[in-house]
């Protein structure tokens, strides 16, 4: 395959600046244009809604330093929005009226919070969570709050809550789930970051849906449940997920997933010539799954771009790196490593729950489908390996067996 002489990004988040990256660490010296709609260089997103909500930092991690893109000839323009792709014709086309030629495209345009369908669902008091600048300013809200309601109990729901209460605010977390993240870690696990919020002075509303918000006047926002109760607060965020952002894609004619994302193989190729997408948007076929995955977690972004950038450049792996994530709440700290189903998988535990000093191992057919350690900092590349090499395991094993020997 001939070398493209001109590779455009759209998407100058963590997954496109990466691979920009890494096209000039594989030598490669065409021409790399990255199109970003932030008016900001290039940050990762986890410090947004931990050091920098919590108020230990006022800058996000860069992805790379401020002179890193003109030292190495990566034309990265700020503040420019895609707004239509000629695939056929190979141009991109943005908001400033600029057409791009392309010789390999990689769209890694990322995501943006989901608001909630109901009456005053787009109330302009309502706060969301995705840029520095939505957490700078939400942290300055905290500070000033009494009341703060966060709607939605997953990972940015509860990373809020936890930041609301250190700022001194009266917290209450509303989701229609009977726990927070039961979804993505069942009742047990689930039940010790209840326990946790609650012991900090967190509201739970819980198994309740929002019915709408109604402006309560000067900044105020009240959000009323379906069962009639009505909660005011000085702060509402909303943090029910994310939607990726392929409105680029659709128009274009790309395949899109049942999960809404953008149709790549192992290799992170799209069904068009020469496009690739990756991080957020793409629903990758995982080879060691047998399925199409889409994650949205800060390490699958990074990893994709830069393994997208030896495939721009004609190589042709699978991308074959699982899930990962992190998360600091209170005095609690863990990782997250594969892909469980908690209401199928069974849950093996190593440790101490009550302590919040453990691993918690999900077995599907006797492997290890995913693990979490929590405030166990000792035995991540074994579990890292465990997830990864599919080798058979007891759970008497994982209970009680030197995890490094196990994992081999």
């Amino acid at each position: 395959m001939t070398e493209p002489k001109r590779i455009v990004i759209v998407g100058s988040g963590l997954a496109g600046a990466t691979a920009a990256g890494a096209l000039r660490e594989r030598g490669y010296a065409g021409e790399v244009l990255v199109l970003g709609s932030e008016q900001r260089r290039p940050y990762e997103l986890p410090a947004l809604s931990k050091a920098v909500l919590a108020g230990e930092t006022d800058e996000p991690d860069w992805v790379h330093p401020e002179g890193f893109y003109a030292e190495r000839d990566v034309d990265l323009r700020t503040g420019v929005t895609a707004t239509h792709l000629e695939l056929g014709a190979r141009l991109v086309l943005d908001d400033r009226g600029d057409e791009h030629r392309y010789d390999r495209l990689l769209l890694a345009t990322g995501s943006r919070p989901r608001s909630l369908p109901v009456p005053g669902g787009d109330l302009p008091a309502l706060r969301t969570l995705r840029t520095l600048d939505d957490a700078l300013a939400l942290r300055a809200s905290f500070r000033d709050a009494a009341r703060v309601v966060v709607v939605g109990a997953g990972w940015i729901g509860t990373e809020a809550a936890a930041a609301a209460r250190a700022h001194g605010a009266e917290v209450t977390v509303v989701d229609q789930v009977r726990l927070p993240l039961h979804g993505v870690l069942g009742d047990t696990v689930a039940s010790v970051f209840h326990d946790l919020h609650a012991e900090h002075g967190v509201r739970w509303r819980l198994g309740e849906r929002v019915a709408g918000f109604t402006d309560a006047g000067g900044g105020a926002v009240t959000v009323r449940l379906e069962g009639g109760d009505d909660l005011t607060a000085d702060v509402v965020l909303v943090a029910v997920g994310a939607a990726p952002r392929v409105e680029l894609a659709h128009g274009a004619g790309l395949e899109l997933a049942d999960d809404g994302g953008v149709g790549v193989d192992a290799g992170l190729r799209t069904a068009a010539p020469d496009v690739y997408a990756a991080g957020d948007i793409a629903a990758h076929f995982h080879p060691r799954l047998g399925r199409r995955v889409r994650v949205e977690h800060w390490a699958n972004a990074k990893e994709q771009g830069g393994h997208v950038a030896g495939n721009l450049l004609g190589e042709n792996d699978p991308y074959l790196s699982g899930p990962y994530f992190f998360t600091d709440q209170y005095d609690l700290g863990c990782e997250y490593r594969g892909l469980a189903d908690p209401d199928t998988d069974e849950l093996v535990v190593r440790g101490d729950l009550a302590d919040r000093t453990f691993i918690a191992f999900w077995l599907r057919d006797d492997r290890v489908a995913a693990a979490m350690n929590v405030n166990s900092w000792d035995d991540g590349d074994a579990l890292q390996a465990l997830v990864d090499n599919r080798r058979a395991v007891s759970p008497d094993d994982l209970r009680k067996a030197d995890l490094g020997a196990l994992a081999g």
